[in-house]
């Protein structure tokens, strides 16, 4: 076993580990700062010199949940070596990915982030922002090559992120699994790129 950590080696990336491993077994409702600190064995004051209050340590964790899809996707949005019509599919299909990954392979962590991600709507506005910007690049990439014909890329980015939100908004999680979900989306998707490309 480890020996405890002390205040010097405490990062806010360790803390924020070992808070979603404490929210991973207690669960929102009863995960306590004092848990945090008994997993990193270190007084809970040292956390929060980190983090000044548990919603700071609750807004930050969730924060970093979300961003770990916003950065994966990131690299899609960014790819020029691809034509925007191939980056809009691979970006919608990684989105979508992402989210099944996360709602089957760790259900109790997947049901704990629902509830933080509703006590921290800033986090999450924020997370909506970074994707359809990502969504905008791609948009805007493709009017520049004549693949797409909108006249405002940010609103066609809003439009297809609000579009295809059953295959990526987690009150829709109960279909991701159904045997039709995989075909329903790759129908949607075909739909607007063919609309985007619309004159």
């Amino acid at each position: 076993m480890a020996p405890p950590q002390t205040s010097e080696t405490l990062t806010p990336e360790r803390i924020l580990e070992a808070t979603e491993e404490v929210l991973r077994r207690h669960g929102p409702a009863k995960a306590t700062v004092v848990d945090v600190a008994r997993a990193l064995g270190v007084s809970h004051g040292s956390v929060y010199r980190h983090f000044r209050t548990k919603a700071a340590l609750r807004e930050a964790v969730t924060k970093r949940w979300l961003d770990r899809t916003s950065e994966a996707l990131a690299g899609i949005a960014a790819d020029r070596a691809h034509d925007p019509q191939a980056r809009l599919r691979d970006w919608l299909a990684a989105l979508f990915a992402a989210k099944r990954r996360k709602a089957g392979d760790d259900p109790e962590l997947f049901a704990t982030y629902l509830v933080l991600s509703k006590e921290n709507g800033e986090a999450v506005r924020e997370h909506i922002a970074d994707l359809t910007g990502q969504l905008g690049t791609i948009i805007t990439a493709g009017v520049g090559t004549g693949a797409f014909a909108v006249p405002d890329p940010a609103t066609a980015a809003r439009a297809v992120f609000q579009a295809t939100a059953r295959f990526h908004d987690p009150d829709h999680r109960t279909a991701w699994e159904r045997p039709e979900a995989q075909d329903d989306f790759e129908a949607l998707v075909d739909l607007l790129v063919r609309g985007l490309g619309a004159s």
